[in-house]
């Protein structure tokens, strides 16, 4: 069973307990612990993902606490894009357009600064996840102030910046923590699991939206859901105060006694597992990547091996935007220009975002168990890339109309509807997994953060272009913002079959050995790895999808 010690790691247990902590990096570069850690990729591999529940429910429950700080994350990225059509909103900060006989925010107006998480990797480096997280959270704390109690847009911007700044080291430091203290057959759950609190936060605040739309002329109506995030930091921190660190980030310290009782707190006791069995293979995948790459900085992201790993995880992450999020995920805005009320914009937007969170849920328990993260990925882009050119074409019967509202731009709505399902069984959901899984151990944190910043900066041009596709002060072209990003969706698609890899059931080593032999990504599932010989990995029948 995975949950016991094999017998023929008896003898290498019986060695590692009477190695001194202080030698014990030295001889787990030996064959004796070299050996000690092939017992752990075997668990690994032959672990289901319920016994994985059972052995490490700790380690689950911990991924759970820190993901939920995503939650605030959603919740603001949601709430600040439907305030442009919120009526309170747009009435104190925009201005009357006659011809809409509503408020609108100016397209100028609607560009949002973004500034993120490239702190994140140092600080990470230097003092760890735990006590990253805890201090962001103070610092949120007081810059929801800004957001408040803003008496302009000016203040807005720059408390939603500020604010950016721990909302970006949520988001990166969840799916890296998931993706270090969890075994391999829950890794992909607990990392999109980030996805799905980013979920719950947008939900939540498309409800408040909802419950406050009515309230036109009340000031309150937008300032109170911004005051509601400080929910989060008076619940979590106090949980995450007693959280274990990662025993990777220990291991790259050198803190090796640490790293064990880390992993002991991840493990249940009564498991049978031993923790140096995990300790050893975590101490052989940094001995493989220090071979590969020497360095540790954000430079060496872009250089040798890892050049194409930093650029696979930062195109899973940005291409969230380019299959179009920007304007069919968030859609309050594009409902309110083709004809919908308010009231009914923000019902729809409820609805949506509960088809988000179903996408999420069918994506764990009927696709990623039967089906490798590349074919999700290819298949849902292409579908997605559909369904914009579907509401690009509908447009044009919609006009051939007089653009009135009607059942073609009623079927657009219906659209952006199931393109939000789709989004969440696919790109939704491993534009998160992927970059966790892909970049290597030691330059884990800081891939994260380039692929949520290369996700971050698609997000400032998207943001800056769709108010002037949609706004009737500007472009105004409507459902023809579908062609626009259905062509980038198309182009993101023809990447994905050239340069996406397959990660499913690969453990961290085996990853490291495919990047570092060059095997071409559609041939990853089908390469046979052993990183305990020096032999070369072998293609055996290597398909394309």
């Amino acid at each position: 069973m995975a949950t016991t010690v094999p017998e023929k790691s008896a003898e290498t247990a019986h060695q590692l307990e009477t190695v001194p902590t202080t030698t014990l990096d030295e001889k787990l570069r030996g064959n004796v612990l070299d050996e000690y850690a092939q017992d752990g990729v075997k668990n690994e591999h032959d672990m289901t993902p319920l016994e994985a529940i059972k052995t490490h429910p700790m380690a689950v429950f911990w991924c759970l606490m820190v993901s939920m700080c995503v939650v605030m994350e959603g919740y603001d990225t949601i709430l600040i894009g439907n305030f442009y059509a919120y009526p309170a909103f747009a009435r104190n900060y925009g201005v009357y357009v006659p011809t809409t006989k509503n408020y609108q925010i100016t397209a100028r107006l609607c560009l949002r600064g973004s500034i993120r998480a490239l702190l994140n990797g140092y600080l990470v480096s230097m003092f760890g996840q735990k006590r990253v997280l805890l201090g962001a959270l103070i610092v949120l704390t007081a810059f929801i102030f800004m957001t408040v109690f803003a008496q302009n847009l000016v203040v807005l911007l720059v408390g939603e910046i500020m604010c950016g700044l721990p909302w970006g080291i949520f988001a990166t430091t969840a799916p890296a923590y998931a993706s270090e203290v969890l075994p391999l057959p829950l890794r992909v759950y607990l990392t999109s699991y980030t996805n799905m609190c980013f979920i719950m936060g947008q939900l939540i605040a498309a409800g408040v939206l909802s419950a406050f739309v009515d309230k036109k002329t009340w000031q309150w109506a937008y300032r109170i859901p911004f005051a509601i995030q400080w929910a989060w930091p008076l619940v979590l921190f106090p949980v995450l105060l007693f959280s274990p660190e990662s025993p990777w980030h220990l291991v790259r310290k050198g803190r090796l006694e640490e790293a064990e009782k880390s992993i002991r707190r991840l493990q249940r006791s009564s498991a049978g597992l031993d923790p140096k069995q995990a300790l050893a293979l975590i101490v052989h995948t940094n001995n493989i990547e220090q071979e590969l790459t020497a360095g540790t900085s954000y430079l060496d992201c872009f250089r040798g091996v890892e050049r194409r790993r930093t650029e696979i995880s930062c195109m899973c992450f940005a291409g969230q935007v380019f299959v179009g999020s920007l304007f069919a995920y968030n859609s309050t805005y594009f409902f309110q220009q083709i004809g919908f009320d308010s009231t009914q914009t923000y019902r729809l937007n409820v609805g949506s975002t509960g088809m988000a969170l179903f996408g999420t849920l069918c994506n764990w328990f009927i696709l990623l168990p039967r089906f490798g993260r590349r074919k999700i990925y290819l298949i849902g882009t292409a579908t997605m890339t559909t369904f914009l050119f579907i509401i690009g074409f509908l447009q044009i019967g919609a006009n051939a109309h007089g653009g009135k509202p009607g059942p073609l731009l009623h079927a657009q709505g219906a659209f952006t509807m199931l393109w939000t399902f789709c989004f969440q069984l696919s790109v939704g959901q491993l534009g998160w997994a992927l970059p966790a899984e892909v970049g290597s151990t030691r330059l884990r944190q800081k891939t994260v953060v380039l692929a949520r910043n290369a996700y971050y900066l698609a997000s400032v041009i998207a943001r800056t272009l769709e108010p002037y596709f949609l706004n009737p002060l500007k472009w105004n072209i409507k459902g023809f913002t579908g062609f626009v990003w259905g062509s980038t969706g198309l182009l993101t698609f023809i990447w994905a079959y050239f340069r996406l890899p397959e990660t499913k059931d690969r453990t961290f080593d085996e990853i490291d050995f495919l990047f570092a032999k060059g095997i071409k990504a559609r041939h990853f599932a089908k390469t046979n790895v052993n990183t305990f010989d020096e032999g070369e990995p072998v293609v055996v029948a290597a398909k394309r999808i």
